[in-house]
C-alpha cells in the first residue's frame, strides 16, 4: 500500500494542452520528493487528456475528469477532497514552480510553526519569458486581504493538521481569495516569504477583460460570501480598486507599497 504523501498539489485543468506539460514537469522537478499531484480536468474539449496520459506512469500523479464543465472552484475542491497530504498546495495548469519551491516553503513553515504561507513570484509571458516580479508583504491578516489580495494562488500552502480541509467557495472567479479569507478567520496571519518561487503566466489577449471580471467577482465575494454590509464592501473595494490601478500603472510603486507591510 502506497504511503501518504506529505504535500498534495492541486491542479485544475481546462483546455490546457498548450502549457500543462510544463506545469506538471515543474512539480516533477521539485527537490522535495514527497508529494502527490492531483489533476482534475474540468471537461476539457482539447487534447489535455492525451498530454497528461504519459505522466500517469508516475504513481504520485492522479487524474480524473469531471463529466461537465463546472468551473475551477469545483475542480480544485474535488482535488482537495481527494488529497491525502498534510499540506495543500496549488498550481494552475499554465503556471510553473521554481524547483526548490516546496522545499523552501516547508522549511519556512516548520521552522516558524506557520500554518499558512505564500511567496513572491515572477510574471512571465506566453512564451515563458520573465516580464517582472511580484513582491509580497511579510504577513497579512483578514482585513489586509479584503483590501488587496497579495497571495498568489500558485504560491500558497496551508496545513490541514491546523485547519482541517478547507474548500473554495463555489464561484467562477476569486475563489482563491475566498479560500484565503476562510483560512484567515481561523488564524491571525498568512506569512509571506519574499523569495521568488514560482512563475505566473500572463495571457496578453485577456488582461483587461480579466481585471473587469475579477472586480465584479470581488464585489460579489464581499457581499454574498463574506456578508459585508454595503458601506464595508464599498470601503474595502475602494482599496482593492486603487491598489489594482497602482499595480497596473506604476508596478515599481506597487512593489514598494507591498514591502512596507
Amino acid at each position: 500500500m502506497k504511503s501518504k504523501p506529505l504535500v498534495s498539489v492541486v491542479m485544475p485543468l481546462y483546455n490546457s494542452e498548450r502549457y500543462v506539460e510544463d506545469s506538471i514537469n515543474s512539480v516533477i522537478s521539485q527537490t522535495f520528493r514527497d508529494w502527490e499531484l492531483i489533476l482534475v480536468d474540468d471537461a476539457s474539449s482539447d487534447s489535455t487528456c492525451e498530454k497528461v496520459e504519459p505522466f500517469l506512469a508516475d504513481d504520485r500523479i492522479t487524474y480524473c475528469c469531471l463529466s461537465t464543465n463546472s468551473g475551477s472552484a469545483v475542480a480544485r475542491n474535488t482535488a482537495i477532497e481527494k488529497a491525502q497530504g498534510r499540506y495543500i498546495a496549488f498550481l494552475d495548469s499554465d503556471d510553473m514552480w521554481i524547483s526548490t519551491k516546496i522545499e523552501v516553503q516547508l522549511a519556512f513553515m516548520r521552522k516558524n510553526n506557520y500554518p499558512f504561507v505564500f511567496s513572491a513570484y515572477n510574471k512571465v509571458d506566453e512564451q515563458g519569458n520573465i516580464t517582472g516580479s511580484v513582491g509580497i508583504p511579510l504577513l497579512v491578516n483578514y482585513y489586509d486581504l479584503l483590501k488587496v489580495c497579495s497571495i498568489g494562488c500558485l504560491t500558497a500552502i496551508y496545513d490541514t493538521e491546523y485547519f482541517g480541509k478547507v474548500y473554495m467557495p463555489l464561484i467562477r472567479k476569486r475563489q482563491d481569495l475566498g479560500l484565503w479569507l476562510k483560512l484567515l478567520k481561523q488564524t491571525d496571519y498568512a506569512y509571506g516569504l519574499n523569495e521568488v518561487l514560482a512563475n505566473y503566466r500572463v495571457h496578453s489577449n485577456s488582461i483587461s477583460a480579466n481585471k473587469l471580471n475579477a472586480a465584479s467577482y470581488t464585489w460579489r465575494l464581499y457581499r454574498h460570501y463574506e456578508k459585508l454590509n454595503l458601506l464595508s464592501s464599498a470601503y474595502f473595494f475602494s482599496h482593492y480598486a486603487v491598489r489594482g490601478l497602482i499595480r497596473t500603472k506604476t508596478p515599481s510603486l506597487a512593489r514598494f507599497l507591498g514591502l512596507l507591510k
